[in-house]
């Protein structure tokens, strides 16, 4: 049985679609909604300005970066928990993509659009069935009227069941690539039949990593783990925090030493400041006082 490794690991995520551009070409043009005439033909990947330096823990959000012919702009990325502050830091980098394009005495209209697309290995609208969330500015009143710029997508990988469509079975294929496949799993017949699913289940072969490569994949896991725990420790405080509507984390009124407990644990750890904020919601200030003091 072919050993896969799972594909929504920070660093498996990143050496296929962050290092073939003719993969990460076909996963946007079949999970974004792009008109046929606009799909992307080909693409090159940005420095990686918005990613952070830290090799496993990462306090941001982008795990690719790359453009277009077209000058538009892709920020690709896998979330293993969501926290109410994640769809904010996503408009945050989608924001400072599309700014950070406009040239000295160039036009505001020639400004080309930013699109943001996260998985994310966690259900957050419990409300609804759908799995597949886009976002755009439009006109409320006529949501045919739109201002262009920025587009945002989330797809809810749990949610997602395998399709039968032949009018979108890359679509299909992709998301199957993304929750099937791993470490104890053979892959699905259909990713094998097709030629860029089969290339890229190849880049999930154990084998092929280095034992320094396998441990940075099991750091990654540890620290998904960490944080994992850190919420459900929240959550078992019971009387100190709650979950606000069954989503977020949130503090109860005058009870704030279990958090102050748990930021300084984490601090020990050594996550950052913004790496404690995505699980414990407080204000980034507040938090580097209880580090600062202890």
């Amino acid at each position: 049985m072919t050993h896969y490794l799972d594909p929504k690991n920070d660093l498996i995520f990143k050496r296929i679609f962050g290092e073939h551009k003719h993969l990460c070409i076909s996963l946007l043009n079949s999970m974004l909604p792009l008109e046929p005439a606009h799909q992307i033909v080909e693409l090159e990947y940005l420095p990686p300005e918005l990613t952070p330096e830290l090799p496993v823990l990462k306090n941001s959000l982008v795990d690719v970066r790359c453009i277009d012919k077209r000058g538009r702009q892709f920020l690709v990325e896998m979330q293993m928990h969501w926290t109410e502050t994640f769809k904010s830091r996503v408009l945050f980098n989608a924001s400072k993509a599309y700014i950070k394009q406009l040239k000295p005495r160039e036009q505001y209209k020639f400004l080309p659009p930013v699109y943001a697309l996260s998985f994310v290995n966690e259900i957050f609208d419990r409300s609804s069935a759908e799995y597949y969330h886009h976002y755009k500015i439009v006109n409320i009143a006529d949501t045919q009227q739109r201002i262009e710029g920025l587009e945002f997508v989330f797809i809810e990988l749990p949610k997602y069941t395998p399709g039968n469509r032949a009018e979108k079975k890359l679509y299909d294929l992709w998301l199957m690539f993304l929750t099937q496949p791993n470490e104890s799993n053979e892959a699905p017949a259909a990713l094998l039949e097709e030629e860029l699913t089969r290339e890229a289940l190849q880049y999930l072969e154990r084998w092929s990593y280095s034992a320094e490569d396998l441990e940075i994949y099991d750091r990654c896991w540890d620290a998904v783990r960490t944080q994992q725990m850190y919420v459900i420790d929240a959550f078992d405080e019971g009387e100190a925090i709650g979950l606000q509507k069954g989503e977020a984390i949130g503090l109860q009124k005058g009870k704030t030493e279990a958090v102050r407990e748990l930021v300084l644990d984490a601090h020990r750890r050594g996550l950052a400041v913004d790496q404690i904020q995505a699980f414990i919601p407080l204000p980034e200030a507040q938090i580097q006082e209880i580090v600062v003091n202890g």
